[in-house]
């Protein structure tokens, strides 16, 4: 049922009446665990012997929907988690789920918590209501308050995988965004026009980490189109983002200016110089 031993393993202690009441889950892919997540809440709240292709409920179609008023998500409003989203949190577990066994919860980048919003969130992990099931997720549990930390069991769940939105850790919805701005961006590059940075870019990616990944993908582009000039393995999908038409050296070229670039917005050198920096090196470098 569960491709993951972890997740296996707490299905078996639901069965065994030993489930832990919340659970501290380090891993480097969120949306595929939340996606495994809720397989498991699925399984767990099923009031039958849970089947993937079971029709006899609507739990599933509620889950898969995010409409399970009983599945609550919290993840960062801004730069943390805020103390009144614990708050609300709180009210709407004040009543026994309709639908399911369990109220619960996941904490999406639980690091996110500060001292206000974890201190609420002791409540749920320090003194454990029957019917009441959390996750805390995080890339790194070793920043997480060691209040909440202790108070839950730890696993770790790793993913491997090739796959581009494994590797940037995001959904596909967002990725078919950062493909149709990519597009636009590098069509702008090879063409004369000027580039207004605070239009195109600015405005539409203004957090440093998501510009971050939209210029891993346009790495990815011209590494990809490298390799299949070399006859070795490489992405169609990534390949189809963009028609890009260039000899071997040119490509190689691009790809050191991407890497400096990438290595320069980590060093947190202010993104509009930055942007001009590198339409002016991709231009110079061009066939």
């Amino acid at each position: 049922m569960f491709s993951n031993n972890n997740l296996k393993e707490i299905y078996e202690k639901y069965r065994e009446g030993r489930l832990a009441h919340a659970y501290l889950i380090e891993t480097n892919n969120t949306p595929r665990l939340i996606n495994d997540l809720k397989e498991l809440i699925k399984a767990i709240n099923c009031p039958e012997e849970y089947q993937k292709s079971c029709k006899n409920c609507n739990l599933c179609n509620l889950i898969d929907k995010n409409n399970l008023p009983s599945l609550v998500t919290i993840e960062p409003d801004g730069a943390s988690i805020k103390k009144s989203q614990i708050e609300e949190l709180k009210v709407s577990f004040e009543t026994k789920p309709i639908y399911s066994k369990y109220n619960t919860y996941i904490i999406k980048n639980a690091e996110k918590l500060n001292g206000s919003s974890a201190n609420a969130m002791l409540k749920f992990v320090e003194e454990p209501t029957d019917g009441i099931l959390g996750f805390f997720i995080t890339n790194n549990k070793d920043v997480i308050i060691p209040t909440i930390k202790s108070r839950c069991q730890s696993l770790v769940i790793a993913y491997d995988s090739d796959n581009i939105l494994d590797k940037l850790n995001i959904t596909q919805e967002a990725f078919a965004s950062y493909k149709e701005l990519i597009k636009l961006y590098l069509n702008k590059i090879t063409s004369n026009d000027l580039i207004n940075h605070k239009e195109l870019i600015i405005n539409k990616i203004p957090e440093r980490k998501d510009l971050e990944i939209m210029f891993k993908i346009i790495f990815e582009i011209y590494m990809n189109y490298l390799e299949k000039n070399l006859n070795k393995n490489y992405n169609q999908e990534i390949i189809d983002i963009y028609e890009l038409k260039a000899e071997n050296k040119e490509i190689i070229s691009k790809l050191n200016i991407i890497t400096k670039f990438l290595q320069d917005l980590s060093y947190n050198v202010n993104m509009e110089l930055l942007l001009d920096k590198f339409v002016i090196e991709m231009r110079e470098n061009h066939g």
